[in-house]
């Protein structure tokens, strides 16, 4: 099968003047792509890895790039339901994003959304137990940029940390393709933005080499089905 070649491009949802009801209604179609198509449950999964192979506590989760805050919410739902402690920072640097993700999370139980910037997170050397990042770093086109967003993340993280994205492929821009000629015909931004992102996003072999110029100790690459691709590693960056 020939390969896809990754594109370069600025997604509508990442445009600062953005329309604030088009980009609702993307991030809303954003989190039904987590939810349906694997990202929330991928998290999960590595999350659930992480927490069984530690002493039990109470854990500080930084989650970069948030979106809607769809992920940590689901994260806070699951410590719940198995009674693990949870402290979850849910950042993003758009500001009509973030303004979506403190409606959501406002009034949950240690969970919050502040402002961040992903390239320089403010925060101190382990300040966190694990940094997540989920379909957000394809939004970076610059192998350099999206190193520095993983080295952040290794640094501000002591235990270790989980990226969830799209696997680029054509059968997954097929996909893509379909859902905004369908699904998303009326969604301008999410038209758009979907097929975009898959062609934007990393396959394993990438991802891996961005691990690797990171500096991330111990990193994996896990694919999942369908279209998804983890990236775990465990300590701080070396």
């Amino acid at each position: 099968m020939t390969s896809l070649p990754r594109s370069a491009g600025a997604e509508r949802m990442d445009e600062p003047g953005q329309d604030p009801a088009e980009l609702a209604r993307s991030l809303a179609d954003l989190r039904g792509v987590n939810r349906w198509l694997g990202g929330t449950r991928v998290v999960l999964h590595h999350l659930r890895g992480f927490v069984d192979a530690e002493p039990p506590r109470r854990w500080r989760i930084l989650d970069v790039a948030t979106g809607s805050a769809d992920i940590p919410l689901a994260i806070a739902r699951w410590a719940r339901s198995r009674g693990v402690g949870m402290e979850i920072v849910a950042t993003d640097v758009h500001p009509t994003t973030l303004a979506v993700a403190q409606a959501r999370v406002a009034g949950v139980p240690g969970v919050r959304a502040e402002q961040a910037d992903a390239l320089a997170l403010p925060y101190a050397d382990g300040a966190f137990d694990l940094a997540l990042c989920s379909t957000a770093l394809h939004h970076f086109d610059d192998p350099a940029d999206v190193a520095a967003v993983l080295r952040e993340m290794g640094r501000v993280a002591r235990v270790g940390g989980i990226v969830n994205d799209l696997r680029r492929s054509r059968p997954a821009l097929l996909g893509a393709n379909l859902l905004a000629a369908t699904v998303w015909r009326t969604h301008p931004v999410t038209r758009h933005d979907g097929p975009l992102s898959v062609r934007r996003a990393f396959t394993p072999g990438e991802l891996m080499q961005a691990a690797d110029a990171a500096g991330l100790p111990g990193a994996r690459v896990h694919t999942h089905a369908p279209f998804r691709v983890a990236l775990t590693w465990r300590g701080g960056r070396t």
